[in-house]
């Protein structure tokens, strides 16, 4: 692994926080490479070389938080990292999930949308791989891949934005919905 250069971390620190300020003034939609390359203090292809567009920008902005998430998972305190029961690991991951989901929706909901598999890879893989081990343990003859999938679906940015925003639908009530589809594997 290629080790960053100092002026490049140094770049790329600034380009961050001068997105996070504008997200924080302005919202998501707020968010232009030429504003974030104005306030960072770098020309706007070193934007577009470093991030590629909006959606590679946002996901940037995403992956702090989704570090921390990850490691909780596959690291952290049971019940949501190892020690604990399947069905209670995988009730805690979705529900840190739902929870973390919220927290970064705008941005989430750009960065799912820019393109047709844009949603998937990365951390959609990490979650999944994750969840289809867990159901795995708790029904061996189930098809584990796909019910991961159909647990995952609910907390898609662009789902959970509908739901929440033009259906009134709340949080908990995501995680409720989710934890009965989660019982209906538990034998």
């Amino acid at each position: 692994m290629r080790r960053e250069r100092t002026d490049a971390a140094r770049n790329r620190a600034k380009i961050l926080a001068a997105a996070e300020a504008i997200v924080a003034a302005r919202g998501v939609s707020g968010l232009s490479m030429a504003d974030v390359a104005a306030a960072a203090g770098v020309g706007v292809g070193t934007l577009y070389r470093r991030f590629g567009d909006r959606s590679g920008l946002a996901y940037a902005l995403i992956d702090r938080r989704e570090r921390e998430f990850q490691s909780a998972f596959i690291e952290g305190p049971p019940p949501l990292g190892p020690g604990a029961e399947p069905a209670a690991r995988a009730r805690a991951f979705l529900d840190a999930l739902a929870e973390r989901t919220v927290e970064q929706l705008d941005l989430l909901l750009m960065a799912e949308t820019a393109g047709p598999f844009a949603r998937f890879g990365g951390a959609y893989d990490a979650y999944h791989r994750h969840l289809a081990m867990l159901i795995a343990q708790l029904r061996p003859d189930a098809d584990a891949a796909c019910l991961a999938d159909a647990l995952l679906a609910p907390l898609a940015a662009p789902l959970l934005a509908y739901r929440m925003r033009e259906c009134g639908v709340g949080i908990e009530q995501v995680k409720s919905a989710l934890g009965d589809l989660l019982d209906g594997l538990i034998p």
